[in-house]
């Protein structure tokens, strides 16, 4: 048995070898923390980090609608939809390079340069309305943003205790995410007041202001073992099944925020403002009690509900004539995702060294994005045939495909329990010393491309 990821190693003196540190686990099992001497959670470098992580995201949502809108105006409406998907394909594209990026930089410059990407760009935004400097705009802003959200999230995670790392990620979801709810309503307003261009000055200076604090964060530690790569990693189970889980609840969130306003009769526009409010509260709410509940009795449990409830919320909404149906369906979905957000990212982090923390993020960043542009596109599709109710209807059941996988890691995860509990017994019967309180992790070595 090894110790979890940045966990001192138990005293135990028969604790079996470790298992290499840098080779995904199939399953990893968390004790129930201690109720006292936890250790804080909040750090000055985790603090320092809160900087960069709320510049970025100001940045990035503050002008997520407002290029489109501009693009729209100086070019036709076409061009809106080249500035979103050029945005959105960098970053796609930017998420699979960015951990090579820090194994060979670190962190800090790679967040720094991640920044500046997604700052620089936005001062010359309207230099020009030419549909070729828009896009060209958004494809360095979108490697930037990939840049800010893989290997910050890397950095994150050494920054929090692994025995409170659920709970810490639920924070981080909180602080990254307040600023985007407040940005993304707020662009779209500065720029009908004061115009499009300075509204993207203010985008520039949130990112680049950030990079300072940059410079007070630690770098990654010298190497010591290699890093399991971004391809390896989608051929490896442990870490494949959970990005399989959380795509599939991902999918409806690009569903819901593109089409629930057009789904719902218009008389009713005032039930879709509430339902879009309710969803991300919900999702952050359920994110945080994830995250406290995974650090005390393990986050493998939480993935399975989290997918349920995802897709019970999404058929809840097809009833789109309920005012009370939509608003629901909404709230449920969100506690779905809240708890299927949390609780794989925490997974996947425990299953992996630190060394390949940046390859954990980039594949969950991957599932978020892939989830959300694959729903949105396909739903479209499906609702010209179907119409939006039972559209809504059966991409809820093509969302428990991801039954599956879930279930299957449930299984692998109980028999490693299963095998530790029995392990700690014999050890406990023959009087060998105990290591009660330490927060561990199981992992039992599986080849590179585990076909589980």
């Amino acid at each position: 048995m090894t110790t979890s990821p940045n966990t001192p190693p138990s005293t135990s003196t028969n604790t079996p070898p470790p298992t290499s540190p840098n080779t995904p686990s199939s399953a990893s099992v968390d004790a129930p923390a201690p109720t006292s001497g936890r250790p804080p959670l909040l750090s000055r470098p985790l603090l320092l980090r809160f900087v960069s992580m709320i510049g970025a995201s100001l940045s990035f949502f503050l002008l997520l609608s407002v290029v489109p809108a501009y693009a729209a105006e100086t070019g036709g409406g076409g061009a809106a939809g080249l500035a979103t998907g050029s945005l959105m394909a960098a970053t796609v594209l930017g998420e699979l390079i960015t951990p090579r990026l820090v194994a060979r930089h670190g962190y800090r410059t790679v967040l720094m340069s991640g920044l500046f990407l997604l700052g620089a760009p936005a001062l010359v935004l309207t230099v020009s309305g030419n549909v070729a400097w828009i896009v060209a705009v958004c494809l360095v802003r979108g490697l930037g943003f990939a840049l800010t959200i893989v290997a910050g999230g890397a950095l994150t995670a050494t920054l929090i205790p692994a025995e409170r790392r659920g709970e810490g990620l639920a924070l981080v979801g909180v602080v990254s995410g307040v600023p985007s709810l407040v940005a993304l309503p707020l662009g779209l307003w500065l720029a009908g007041h004061i115009g499009y261009g300075t509204v993207a000055v203010i985008g520039g200076v949130a990112a680049l202001a950030a990079v300072v604090s940059v410079l007070g964060l630690p770098d990654r530690q010298p190497k010591s073992e290699e890093s399991v790569g971004v391809f390896r990693g989608l051929r490896t189970g442990a870490l494949l099944r959970p990005v399989i889980v959380f795509a599939a609840t991902a999918t409806a969130t690009g569903i819901l925020v593109t089409f629930l306003p057009l789904a719902v009769p218009s008389a009713s526009a005032g039930v879709v403002a509430v339902a879009l409010f309710v969803q991300p509260a919900s999702s952050t709410l359920f994110r945080w009690l994830s995250g406290r509940y995974g650090d005390r009795h393990g986050s493998a449990r939480l993935v399975l509900p989290g997918l349920l409830l995802s897709a019970a919320g999404l058929l809840i909404t097809a009833a789109t004539g309920s005012a009370i149906a939509v608003v629901t369906g909404a709230a449920v979905f969100g506690a779905g995702f809240g708890l299927a957000q949390n609780a794989t990212l925490t997974l996947m982090y425990a299953r992996v060294s630190a060394s390949s923390f940046g390859t954990v993020s980039a594949l969950w960043n991957l599932a978020y994005d892939g989830g959300m542009g694959v729903g949105a596109a396909g739903f479209g599709i499906l609702a010209g045939v179907t119409g939006y109710p039972w559209a809504f209807a059966v991409t809820a059941l093509l969302m428990l495909g991801a039954l599956a996988p879930a279930l299957r890691d449930r299984r692998i995860t109980t028999a490693v329990t299963a095998s530790t509990a029995a392990s700690a017994g014999v050890a406990a019967s023959a009087g060998a010393p105990s290591s009660a309180g330490a927060v561990t992790a199981v992992h039992p070595p599986v080849p590179d491309a585990d076909p589980r």
